[in-house]
């Protein structure tokens, strides 16, 4: 398991395993295909960061990271794995380097929405120090499926 920095030429994997994540779990919304049809201009352009997970040779899993609600704060977006080989560390191995390219990128906090369905993200999340908000630390969201917002200091 590999993780590096995404090129042009992972546009389709990119798009193509979120797509496949999201319609295993929820529907695709708008600010979805926006994200996944021109990751340039809503990611990237934006001074975020796409990283793919790669396992023997193919692309297996994304994660985004975009510039958040305040100054320091990044958004961690994307995040997805091959549901088909799911239990080789994919996720973890995402998440480790999202944390180091934030602090290489100067953030400060990593924010993220989820929803409470689905557990084995939450555990990833709550292992790697994330703590759920609650009320006015609450922020408005464009996602229907979102119903927990979650929050790491680095």
């Amino acid at each position: 398991m590999s993780v590096r920095d995404y090129t042009q030429n992972d546009a389709a994997a990119f798009r193509d395993l979120n797509l496949a994540w999201v319609e295993a779990f929820f529907a695709v919304e708008d600010e979805d295909r926006a994200q996944l049809e021109d990751p340039n201009t809503h990611i990237l352009d934006k001074g975020g960061a796409i990283l793919i997970a790669e396992y023997e040779g193919e692309p297996v899993g994304t994660v985004g990271l975009v510039p958040g609600h305040h100054e320091g704060m990044l958004e961690l977006i994307k995040m997805s794995a091959r549901s088909d080989i799911q239990g080789k560390g994919i996720g973890r191995a995402l998440m480790d380097a999202a944390i180091e390219r934030a602090r290489e990128m100067g953030a400060s906090q990593i924010w993220l929405e989820t929803n409470t369905s689905l557990e084995a993200a939450l555990a990833l999340y709550r292992k790697s120090g994330f703590r759920e908000l609650t009320g006015d630390e609450l922020t408005p969201t464009p996602y229907d499926r979102c119903n927990c917002q979650m929050l790491l200091d680095l």
